[in-house]
């Protein structure tokens, strides 16, 4: 009989949440950045090895929302841990003991699935306080440990359901291409931008061109305020060319075929804070804003 089931990847934001995802994946799917709050939609990713496959979701972190696209970030990740088979409780190991979980996740009733939680970072603690972290039942894993990685997916295995596949074995992630290119070009933001610039940035496909070689993608990149326009192109364009150029090694890395990005930059004002715009760019509105 073969395993399989949904495992959720939550926390607090900069646990260490697509950092891992992508260890446990073995690819570069979710973007990464040392600076907090970089997932805003869960990413979905599949490890299938042998009899068992491993669904993973990397959640948003969940966080006390301040404005609309936080709360709309909050509730997709709240969506996700209502219907997972197992929540991986992810916590700096540097700053144990962790929560209690349902008090991080902010829900009104707790999640069905169990918990396991797992200390992340550990390459940045001593051996022996390791260990005792270890002692009490979490697992403690580096992201850039292959052993504890492996340990880590054991202890997953064993308490995923007896299910049927419900994915293609060769497959590594469940959303579209569109989708990983808005988030590389985020991924590039973050990392050549400036501290506030890249939360006030996003990215939509306009037109996609799939059959050509090199694969043809225009994409618009959104900021909230003229003054920002400049910043994101830079002099002589070196910016842009530089946010394309992080974004199309990415892509050609996941889909391995040659990729051009046609980027355009236009202003679209308080968009994290507007209805319309969100829906526009894939966050889900929660049933109580609904109402």
């Amino acid at each position: 009989m073969t395993r399989s089931g949904h495992v959720a990847l939550a926390g607090a934001p900069n646990a260490g949440k697509s950092t891992l995802l992508n260890a446990l994946v073995g690819t570069h799917l979710a973007i990464v950045s040392p600076k907090p709050q970089a997932t805003r939609l869960p990413v979905t990713g599949l490890r299938t090895e042998g009899g068992t496959q491993f669904v993973f979701h990397d959640l948003p972190g969940l966080l006390d929302p301040e404005y609309l696209m936080q709360e709309r970030m909050l509730h997709s990740a709240q969506e996700v841990l209502k219907g997972a088979d197992l929540v991986l409780h992810l916590h700096p190991a540097a700053d144990a003991p962790a929560p209690p979980f349902e008090r991080v996740a902010r829900l009104e009733v707790p999640v069905s699935a169990p918990v396991l939680t797992v200390y992340t970072k550990a390459d940045l603690m001593a051996a022996g306080a390791r260990d005792r972290l270890a002692s009490g039942g979490a697992a403690v894993v580096s992201a850039l440990d292959e052993a504890s990685v492996s340990a880590l997916l054991a202890r997953i295995e064993a308490l995923l359901p007896e299910r049927e596949f419900e994915f293609d074995p060769d497959d590594v992630g469940t959303q579209p291409l569109r989708f990983f290119v808005t988030e590389y070009l985020r991924e590039a933001a973050f990392d050549l931008l400036g501290d506030e610039l890249p939360y006030a940035f996003n990215a939509e496909v306009e037109e996609f061109r799939e059959a050509e070689r090199p694969m043809y993608i225009r994409v618009t990149l959104f900021i909230e305020r003229d003054s920002q326009k400049g910043i994101v192109i830079g002099k002589g364009g070196q910016t842009i060319k530089a946010l394309g150029s992080h974004a199309r090694a990415r892509l050609e890395e996941l889909t391995g075929s040659p990729v051009y990005l046609d980027l355009w930059v236009k202003v679209l004002p308080k968009w994290r804070r507007s209805a319309a715009a969100l829906a526009r760019f894939g966050f889900p509105a929660s049933d109580m804003e609904k109402a």
